[in-house]
């Protein structure tokens, strides 16, 4: 063999010894020892499922507004010459009471010139009749007389003059009193444009006021909640057989609940969120209607409001914590291991969860945290927490 081939093949020859040494030795090697100890079972809380006659409850939220809100505007052009103390900003205006008052001499005078002249028609009226009479007395014998003859167009147009004379004096008596801005209703200023002295025409807006009489609250509805309560869109209560609504808000740092009652659902859902809407109010918020320590539901105030819904023969009832995203439970089943459900949950609420399909009454549900919850992993049960 060449001296130059042997030179090539000599690497090749190490590096294959060196390949079968390593394969001697891993397979001359002793074998690791094979844990065999099953996997230590996870410690997690536990709750048992509860089947009870139980109503379902609604919780949403809405926004306080009032259920009338005007404008106030001049009907008439004049002078401010006085406005009320209560002429302000949140002050309270009884039905009726002045707000404002507009300079109104020029409108007494009016209210003067159209007496005087309905006085003067009523003159000509009466003289219109009296001529009637006469050419009557004179044309009795005469069938064929002309209507003219007989004064009727006379009479006829002074009793025109006499009503739109009558028409004017009563426009004067309505802008005089139109001097006088009121409110049809008892109420609170929300806003005041206006002031003594200046100067305002018809349709000058003067500020804007609400009824106090009663409150309404818009509240969203989920298509679960809508099952809850059990009610067909377009809902409209039957007076005095409206379903209750609590209040509740917190105000000044202390909770307060006021009693409402359910009016109607919206006959469609919005495009934009998918909810159904639904009204209730409170009546004379800010009197009989305010909580229990003499707080009014005000307007703009933001509340939580509880309805209740259909009542169950046996609802399946678990704590919160049991429910995971996604209305998901975890069972721990016959064999101690991890279950994973889907449940239809019909109603929720800070103390228990009401599940509709899902579980089964007497069955345990986790309601401790597990870390990375696989399907079947071993879990062992330890006794439920205390509340609180």
């Amino acid at each position: 063999m060449p001296i130059r081939m042997k030179s090539a093949l000599l690497p090749l020859l190490v590096i294959a010894v060196a390949i079968a040494g390593y394969a001697g030795l891993h397979a001359a090697a002793p074998k690791p020892e094979q844990d065999t100890t099953p996997a230590r079972p996870i410690s997690v809380f536990t709750a048992t499922v509860r089947a009870e006659e139980t109503r379902l409850t609604v919780h949403t939220q809405g926004e306080v507004r009032a259920a009338t809100e005007l404008d106030l505007v001049a009907q008439v052009g004049g002078r401010i010459v006085a406005v009320a103390q209560e002429f302000t900003e949140g002050g309270r205006i009884a039905a009726g009471e002045p707000l404002l008052e507009i300079e109104d001499t020029d409108y007494r005078l009016a209210l003067s010139e159209a007496r005087a002249v309905v006085a003067e028609a009523d003159v000509r009226v009466q003289q219109a009749l009296a001529d009637a009479d006469v050419a009557r007395q004179q044309l009795r014998n005469e069938p064929g007389a002309s209507p003219l003859a007989r004064k009727q167009p006379q009479l006829a147009e002074a009793q025109a003059v006499l009503e739109a004379a009558n028409a004017r004096l009563e426009q004067a008596e309505l802008n005089l009193e139109r001097t006088r801005v009121h409110l049809p209703f008892d109420g609170r200023l929300l806003s005041t444009q206006v002031n003594v002295g200046q100067y305002v025409t018809p349709g000058t807006p003067l500020g804007r006021a609400f009824a106090t009489s009663r409150v309404e609250v818009r509240l969203p509805l989920s298509d679960d909640q809508l099952a809850a309560l059990d009610l067909p869109i377009g809902f409209t209560a039957e007076t005095g057989q409206e379903p209750p609504v609590t209040f509740k808000a917190t105000v000044a740092g202390k909770q307060h609940q006021w009693q409402g009652r359910l009016l109607r659902l919206d006959a469609a859902l919005d495009p934009g969120s998918r909810m159904l809407y639904a009204m209730a109010e409170v009546q004379d918020p800010y009197a009989s209607g305010a909580s229990a320590e003499g707080m009014p539901m005000a307007a703009g105030l933001f509340v939580e409001a509880t309805i209740p819904g259909r009542k169950l023969e046996a609802a399946l009832l678990i704590p919160p914590a049991a429910l995971r995203p996604g209305n998901k439970v975890h069972v721990l089943d016959d064999d101690g291991r991890l279950a994973t459900r889907d449940v239809e949950v019909l109603s929720r609420s800070a103390t228990r969860v009401v599940v509709g399909r899902g579980l089964r009454a007497g069955e345990q549900v986790i309601v401790s945290a597990i870390r990375n919850p696989v399907q079947g992993m071993a879990l062992a049960a330890i006794a439920e927490p205390e509340n609180g």
